[in-house]
């Protein structure tokens, strides 16, 4: 037997004394994948049975790993170069029939390899990257064959699909403006191709791949997807904002904010929130899982989290790139037609046409002599004069008689000669009418 086949027929336990991972070691990081799917630690020895017992078939799970618009970034995270820790060796026992980056073959060979995976069913899919649209999706083509048409292949007779990634859940990078692609997420196409295929949204850019273990795990496990909250990404992952667990939160409550790179703020590591930290608004388990075999994260890093676990998977214009750029900051852009601006300068811009608009009226007041001593005063609503109750009429005829004690008066100084001339030219008219009527009904009397 060849070294080669020696290598393939080792169990995953073989397989790991082998890198120099001990059984303790590897029970913690059950332990861990536990903790990470809800589960009690006290799972994590079910998880490792579980887990070699399908390594020893070499059989844990037969996958499919697709790219579309993709900077193979999410592979990238995974497939990471030098010796590989315990999540790769587990991912090594799973059959990873067919992946463009990953495998050693290529060409007429890798391709006959997915169509035979196909045929026989019972596999995962793992979608990385953006699906293009334009152009009757002849914006990307693999082996001759339209990525549209490969995915939507793999995925009708798949158990499952594993969006892997921000651009595979809503387009990310890809559908970020213009969007000349016409890009979007796996589940979005697939619904709009009436694929029913179940789809579990794994964001952030890249995807952890602690994240991607975690779900094939439970699912290798319990036969069954995990539980997804309402953008169809695993609850127990995704349930938390990277604020609720960030170690800068401290700051946070007591006001202690970096506002400047290279500030004495930012060498006691006060919270980034001013310079565009998304953290509040992004759910991810970040800060606890971590990235790079669980050394650092971009805040602990010095980097303000710029929010791309933030994902709309049936809106790719609401990509995180749009809904967070420019990521230092605290607002993101607005955009009207293609203009796009900054919520302050638009606030600025809005005070000042109303600033003018107040200016432009005031000079407007003083040139029709409506600023000393106000607007004139109509004691009665010519509403009221037409259609009002003799109460009505009665108010009206009282609040004239009052205006006229208080000139008579001399209390309303501020009251300009012209008001007054209105006033007397008022008075003057109501008492000819009076006049008139008494005429008119001392007539009558006569005849």
């Amino acid at each position: 037997m060849g070294i080669d086949q020696r290598v393939r027929d080792a169990t995953l336990a073989e397989r790991l004394v082998a890198h120099g991972f001990s059984r303790r070691e590897f029970l913690a990081y059950c332990g861990g994948l536990a903790v990470m799917l809800g589960f009690s630690s006290t799972a994590a020895p079910k998880i490792a049975e579980a887990l070699e017992a399908r390594g020893k078939t070499g059989r844990l799970l037969p996958v499919i790993w697709m790219e579309g618009g993709s900077c193979s970034g999410c592979t990238e995270a995974l497939a990471q170069a030098g010796s590989p820790d315990i999540g790769e060796l587990v991912l090594e026992s799973i059959s990873l029939n067919y992946s463009e980056t990953l495998s050693a073959a290529a060409g007429r060979s890798l391709e006959q390899v997915r169509r035979e995976t196909i045929e026989a069913g019972g596999y995962l899919l793992i979608y990385e990257g953006a699906v293009p649209t334009a152009f009757d999706g002849n914006v990307l083509a693999v082996g001759g064959v339209k990525g549209i048409d490969s995915l939507m292949a793999a995925a009708e007779r798949a158990d499952a699909v594993v969006a892997l990634g921000s651009c595979a859940c809503d387009g990310g990078w890809m559908a970020a403006r213009p969007n000349d692609a016409y890009t979007m997420g796996v589940q979005r196409y697939l619904l709009e191709q009436g694929i029913e295929t179940p789809v579990v949204n794994i964001p952030c850019c890249p995807a952890n791949p602690e994240w991607l273990i975690a779900v094939i795990v439970e699912y290798a496990l319990t036969g069954r997807l995990p539980r997804l909250d309402t953008k169809s990404r695993p609850a127990a992952l995704f349930g938390q904002t990277v604020h609720d667990n960030c170690p800068r939160r401290g700051h946070f409550e007591n006001g202690e904010f970096v506002y400047r790179f290279g500030s004495a703020e930012e060498e006691k590591g006060y919270c980034l929130y001013p310079l565009g930290c998304r953290g509040p608004q992004t759910f991810s388990t970040c800060p606890v899982t971590r990235w790079n075999r669980s050394v650092s994260w971009c805040v602990e890093a010095g980097a303000p989290c710029i929010g791309c676990g933030v994902i709309n998977p049936m809106d790719p214009k609401r990509n995180w790139v749009d809904e967070s750029a420019p990521f230092r900051k605290r607002h993101r852009d607005l955009t009207l037609g293609d203009f796009q601006f900054q919520p302050p300068a638009a606030a600025l811009a809005c005070t000042g046409l109303i600033c003018a608009a107040l200016s432009v009226h005031a000079v407007g007041m003083k040139l029709a002599g409506r600023v000393d001593g106000g607007a004139d005063f109509e004691a009665e609503r010519r509403w009221d004069v037409k259609h009002g109750t003799e109460a009505a009429h009665e108010a009206g005829e009282r609040a004239a008689r009052l205006y006229d004690e208080l000139d008579a008066r001399g209390l309303e100084p501020k009251n300009i000669d012209r008001m007054k001339t209105k006033r007397a030219e008022r008075r003057a008219a109501r008492e000819a009418a009076q006049a008139h009527v008494e005429e008119s009904s001392k007539k009558e009397g006569d005849e």
